[in-house]
C-alpha cells in the first residue's frame, strides 16, 4: 500500500484511502475495507496454484463459449454461464436463465479433475470471511454464480449494481457489493483493471457509450489499477466505475467471476 496522503485543507486530516493493495492472504479485514470504500482493489497473489490454473484451462480448451448480446455489449465478451443482466425486461428470471445455469454448472464440474473450480474459490473466500458463502436467491431459488469470461478487447467504463439495474430481483437486498475475478490465464501484457473512486450519477447518462460511458466522466478521479498474474484474484466494489484494458502479446485473459454481497446477517451472498 502506498504512503497515506492527507488531503485536508485544515488541521483535521482527511485521507483519500483508495489505493490498490497486493496481499498473499485475503482476510475479513480486507473484505470489510473494500465494502466501506477505504481501499480501491485488493489483489490476492497466488489465490490458486499454477497447476490448478493449467488444469482448468486445459478443461476449457475444447469448450465453446457463449457471449453477451453484441447489440448491447461490444467489443464482444465471451462467457460460460448466465448473467442476471442478460434477462432485462422480464421483471423476473425466466426459465431460460435456470436452464443455462444448470448447464453451466454441469460444464464447470468437468474442468478440474471432475470437480468444480467454483468450490475452490468459495472455500478460500469462506475462510477469509469466517462465515458461510451462499447463493443469492431470487423467488426462493438459488441464483447462478461463477461465470467464466474471456475479455481480449477490453471492457468499457461501466458499473455493476444489480439493485439499481434490475430492482427487485434479489430476495434479500445486500448492503454492500463486491466483485471477485479469479484469473485462470493472463496475456503477456495489457488486460489491467482500472477502478475509479466514482459512483454512477444520473447526469452521466449524457455520456453513455453503448453499455458503458465515455471516460471523461472519471477525469481527475482517484483510480486503483490492478494488473494480476494467472492464479491471482482481484476484488473491488463493482458500484465504482471500472474498465478493462485491451490485452497484448501471447496468452488469453480468462477469469472465473462472481459478485459478493453482505447482508444484515453473517453469510456472504453470491451471484453472477
Amino acid at each position: 500500500m502506498s504512503e497515506l496522503q492527507d488531503v485536508s485543507t485544515n488541521a483535521s486530516p482527511i485521507f483519500t484511502l483508495f489505493d490498490s493493495e497486493s496481499v498473499d492472504r485475503l482476510t475479513r479485514e480486507h473484505i470489510l475495507r473494500l465494502m466501506v470504500g477505504v481501499v480501491g482493489a485488493v489483489r490476492i497473489r497466488g489465490f490458486s496454484s499454477p497447476q490448478e490454473c493449467a488444469d482448468i484451462m486445459e478443461g476449457l480448451d475444447h469448450r465453446e463459449f457463449d457471449a453477451y448480446d453484441e447489440n448491447l455489449i461490444f467489443p464482444p465478451i465471451a462467457k460460460i454461464g448466465p448473467a442476471a443482466y442478460d434477462f432485462y425486461g422480464s421483471h423476473t428470471l425466466t426459465e431460460e436463465y435456470w436452464e443455462i445455469a444448470d448447464e453451466a454448472r454441469r460444464l464447470r464440474g468437468t474442468l478440474h479433475h471432475g470437480a468444480d473450480p467454483m468450490d475452490l474459490a468459495l472455500a478460500r473466500i469462506g475462510r477469509a470471511w469466517g462465515d458461510d458463502v451462499v447463493p443469492a436467491r431470487s423467488q426462493g431459488r438459488d441464483m447462478f454464480a461463477g461465470m467464466i469470461r474471456e475479455i481480449p478487447n477490453g471492457a468499457k467504463l461501466h458499473f455493476d449494481e444489480i439493485v439499481r439495474e434490475f430492482p427487485g430481483i434479489l430476495d434479500e437486498t445486500p448492503a454492500s457489493f463486491l466483485t471477485l475475478n479469479w484469473y485462470l490465464s493472463m496475456p503477456e501484457y495489457g488486460g489491467a483493471t482500472r477502478v475509479y473512486r466514482r459512483r454512477w450519477r444520473p447526469a452521466d447518462e449524457i455520456h453513455r457509450d453503448g453499455y458503458g460511458y465515455d471516460e471523461k466522466v472519471v477525469e481527475n478521479e482517484p483510480v486503483a489499477v490492478v494488473r494480476p498474474d494467472a492464479g491471482d484474484a482481484v476484488i473491488f466494489d463493482s458500484r465504482n466505475l471500472h474498465a478493462v484494458d485491451e490485452i497484448g502479446g501471447a496468452g488469453r485473459r480468462v477469469s472465473l467471476s462472481f459478485f459478493l454481497g453482505a447482508s444484515g446477517r453473517g453469510p456472504l451472498q453470491i451471484w453472477s
